[in-house]
Order: C-alpha cells, then structure tokens, then sequence
C-alpha cells in the first residue's frame, strides 16, 4: 500500500452499504425514511492543506468550505456540522473563523472533538446536508453527447496560494477563504446528468468523473476559463481548492446557472481523458494527490 489510491481501494472493500457510492463519489447519500441526507467528511493537515503561519481563522474558514462544497456537488442544502480539532496556538482565530464560516454556509455547529498533539496539526470536519432533488446527481451519470460544463474560473486558488506564500501582498482570498457553490448546485440537482466538485484540478477530477461514468471526457483547454495569467493555463487546469462544480447535461440543455461550456462527453475509449485532442491515458501530473 504505497498511498491514497490503494487505501481508497482497501476502503472500498468495506464500504458494503449503497449509502457509500463504492466510494466513488463526493459524499455518502443515506435514505432514512422520507429523507435522503448527505454526509461527507474532510481533513485538512499543516504544512499540506495550508501554510504552517497562517492564520487559523482562514485555516476554518477552508475546512468548513471544502466540505459544504461535497454538498453543494449533490445540490444538498446544509443541515449542520461535526468538528474535530487538534488543539494549539491560535485557538481562539479559529473559532472566530469557524464561526464566521458556518454562518456564511448555512451549517449550524452540532458537535465534535478535540484533542492535543501536532506539529503538524490536522483538523476534520463532517458536513451533514438534505437532498433537494431525487435522484441524488453523482459522478458516474456522464452519457456519450452530453455536454461538460464548470460554474467559473480556475487558478484563482493557485494565484492566491502563491501570493500568500511569497508575501508579495497580492490578493490571496480565493486560496484562503474559498467560496462552496451551494446555490449552483441546488439549481443544478434536477438538470445534470453527472456533477463534482473541482477540489484536486480539473483534469484529475476530468479523469474521476469518467473513470465513475464508464465514459470519456473530451476537454477544450482553450475554453475553460481561468483567473490566471495564459501562460499558466496548464497550471490553472491542474491545481485545486477551486470548488467549483463540473458537470455535465444532455444535449441541447442549457444550464440554469451561469457556467462556460468546456467540452463533450464521449463513449469510453482508450483513454478517459483527452485534452485538445490528446488522449491522456494515466492520472499522474494530472492534480493533487496524496
């Protein structure tokens, strides 16, 4: 077991109930009687997920964002939050942005953990949401015609990190306090035949999505669009904390949100991906992964 692909594979074998997707999706998708909740965990580490100096009230504002944005991929509406944090320096900053965060997404807080230990620091959080249209949009409903779609621009996280990095007093809110497209989804839910969140690069989670949907995905580089300067285009298409939404809809559907068209699913072939014509025929480079 080498790193998270094949502990994803060993999870896979023991993640036996429907609810779990073969984990192969954004989130878990639990009917309990009349309701179908969502239920999707993240993490954030220091040093991996965020800069070891910065301030903590950013540090919650992401992991509160992350994982509203798994939800907003299953056009849920937020119902509340659990929380495990690692205690340290900058308690206090975090639970101001905590706060600030769960108010802004609509998660009340409804409980958690803490413990001690670090550096490095990590923090969890598990977002509980409700599902506002049956059936639940998945990564593995992709058709051969449909159209792919993103809600916005890439690269305006990498931008940030890189600003927020080197000091150079550029703007850095994309990176540090990233917004989850939760009224896009909702108004997405009963349109798309496929839909995710870009959390690892567009092209990776390009890749997922056509892996789960037995499809290919044909991209147009030149049509996505991106908050960075054109020669980091690559760049842009491949990094994550983005958050937003790819999917896609069957022909002639337009969608309810503002979104840029960036290409068409086809029926699978050799290769999952193909980029301007090129096929892509492994995930590596492709975006983050641990």
């Amino acid at each position: 077991m080498e790193g998270e692909t094949d502990f994803i594979q060993m999870m896979r074998a023991l993640a036996h109930h429907p609810a779990a997707r073969g984990l192969s999706d954004d989130a878990a998708v639990l009917e309990i009687g009349t309701e179908t909740l969502i239920l999707t965990h993240d993490m954030m580490v220091e040093g991996v997920h965020y800069l070891p100096d910065q301030d903590m009230a950013d540090v919650a504002w992401k992991l509160v964002a992350c994982n509203a944005s798994d939800l907003a991929a299953k056009g849920a509406r937020p119902v509340g939050a659990l929380v495990g944090a690692m205690l340290g320096s900058g308690n206090e900053a975090f639970a101001l942005g905590l706060g600030q965060a769960l108010n802004h997404f609509g998660l009340p807080l409804l409980g958690g953990d803490t413990v001690s230990g670090g550096p490095p620091r990590s923090f969890g959080l598990t977002a509980i949401g409700r599902a506002t249209h049956i059936p639940v949009p998945s990564r593995s409903g992709a058709k051969p015609g449909d159209q792919i779609f993103v809600t916005g621009p890439l690269g305006a996280a990498m931008m940030g990190f890189e600003a927020l990095r080197d000091g150079t007093g550029a703007d850095s809110t994309a990176y540090r306090r990233p917004q989850a497209r939760l009224a896009e989804g909702q108004a997405l839910a009963p349109f798309v035949s496929a839909m995710m969140d870009i959390s690892d690069g567009l092209l990776l989670d390009g890749w997922r999505m056509a892996k789960a949907s037995d499809v290919s995905l044909a991209i147009d580089s030149a049509a996505v669009p991106i908050a960075a300067p054109e020669e980091r285009r690559w760049d842009a298409l491949r990094w994550g904390d983005d958050y937003e939404l790819l999917f896609t809809l069957p022909p002639e559907t337009e969608p309810p949100v503002p979104a840029a068209r960036i290409g068409t699913v086809e029926p699978a072939g050799f290769a999952s991906l193909f980029v301007d014509g090129e096929p892509v025929t492994n995930s590596e480079g492709l975006g983050y992964q641990h």
